[in-house]
């Protein structure tokens, strides 16, 4: 490819991780590192710029590109467990990389050989991708005002977005809009691009430090080379959705760990137990025993329905089958369905069981509850209801699109 999109680069290189065992412990470590400023990020909104700098050095953002393609193409239920490991430590740090890896699936599913050689070569650099997608005021969160249209040999991009989560910490903005057809493209511009306007104007109660703010676009111009054409992706059975989707689990997860995790070391440590109890300390309370026993669980069973998940979207990516596509739409359903119940439970019921002292604004738990409640509201749970219910009585399949 020869265009001047094509020919940005970004200095130094990222390393490279070899297998999926080396991935996890790259995440475990980094998950020990992001944790310990986490509270503070979220209480005084410190954008994590030099965090999402370390995550690209580490690797991790490039273990999905395909083998074909110099990548080591980890497993879904791999991904999701690095994700999972990132939430845990920070909401926001394991939101900002979905929509990188949603792109990435994206382009391995329509991009061209040409596309796919150089963007994937540059996520293996540690280049960073960030999406335009959302829009606020249209019909529905899958209507968008933004356009692309033909100009020269290229062509031309006009809209706004909202929701652009990871675009400010991005090397490439990936911006997606209607051609002239309404039919829905992808665009690879990168940071810098004329045209293009970064707004830190997000202000969401959890989820604080995702950068999801406002992106302006006027009169962008990109090569016609830089354009996917996203909307083919939906016309035959893929695993874009369900890539996606796996990712949103997995940081629900992840919140959820958290939230159990700062339950368990507050009352070991600080909680009393309550006067009826008839106990010396609060660990010792066998309604609060029950009660993180219960907790557990769910997440156990959470993490559980992710891997599986996983393996069905492995299965469906290899096949390209409708019915291999469709058991892992309704898999990663359920996943969903979970883990934003289990990240909701947890984060209350920390407060519950932790007691008054917990609530305290030094401890800054509310964080916990907060990003679960910002988070799971990207794709309402009664519809992966609904979609699983709908196919189990009536056989209708499941739309085809990038919430499922």
């Amino acid at each position: 490819m020869t265009s001047h999109a094509l020919q940005f680069k970004t200095d130094g290189a990222a390393h490279r991780i070899h297998n999926e065992a080396e991935a996890l412990d790259v995440a475990r470590a980094l998950s020990l590192r992001f944790a310990e400023g986490a509270a503070i990020r979220d209480r005084d909104r410190v954008l994590p710029y030099k965090e999402m700098d370390e995550l690209a050095r580490s690797g991790l953002l490039a273990i999905t590109v395909p083998k074909a393609y110099g990548g080591i193409d980890v497993s879904n239920a791999v991904l999701g467990e690095v994700i999972a490991l990132l939430a845990e430590a920070d909401g926001s740090i394991g939101q900002i990389p979905q929509n990188h890896f949603y792109i990435l699936e994206a382009l391995r599913i329509e991009g061209s050989e040409e596309q796919k050689a150089f963007y994937f070569g540059r996520a293996l650099a540690g280049d960073k991708f960030g999406n335009a997608l959302s829009e606020i005021g249209t019909k529905t969160v899958g209507h968008y005002n933004t356009t692309i249209r033909p100009d020269g040999e290229g062509f031309v991009i006009n809209g706004k977005k909202f929701y652009s989560t990871g675009v400010l910490f991005a090397d490439w903005i990936v911006i997606f809009a209607n051609d002239e057809n309404e039919k829905l493209t992808m665009s690879f511009t990168p940071k810098g691009t004329q045209g293009i306007e970064l707004v830190d104007d997000w202000d969401g109660i959890g989820q604080r430090t995702t950068g999801s703010g406002t992106t302006v676009l006027n009169n962008v111009h990109v090569p016609g080379d830089a354009v996917v054409r996203h909307h083919r992706s939906f016309e035959r059975p893929q695993t874009i959705g369900s890539v996606g989707q796996i990712i949103q689990a997995a940081v629900d997860l992840g919140i959820a760990r958290a939230a159990l995790r700062d339950t368990i070391t507050f009352v070991t440590s600080r909680s009393r137990p309550w006067m009826d109890a008839g106990v010396e300390k609060a660990s010792e309370d066998p309604l609060t025993i029950h009660r993180v026993g219960q907790i557990a669980v769910r997440i156990d069973a959470g993490a559980a329905l992710i891997a599986e998940a996983g393996r069905k979207v492995d299965r469906a990516r290899e096949t390209l089958s409708e019915s291999d596509t469709l058991a892992a739409t309704l898999a990663v359903a359920s996943a969903k369905v979970l883990t934003t119940e289990a990240a909701l439970e947890a984060s209350n019921t920390l407060f519950e069981l932790a007691g008054t002292q917990s609530a305290r604004a030094e401890h800054n738990f509310d964080r916990h509850w907060r990003n679960a409640r910002t988070h799971t509201l990207h794709d309402p749970v009664r519809w992966k209801f609904h979609a699983v219910g709908n196919y189990l009585l009536n056989g209708v399949l499941p739309p085809k699109n990038g919430a499922l």
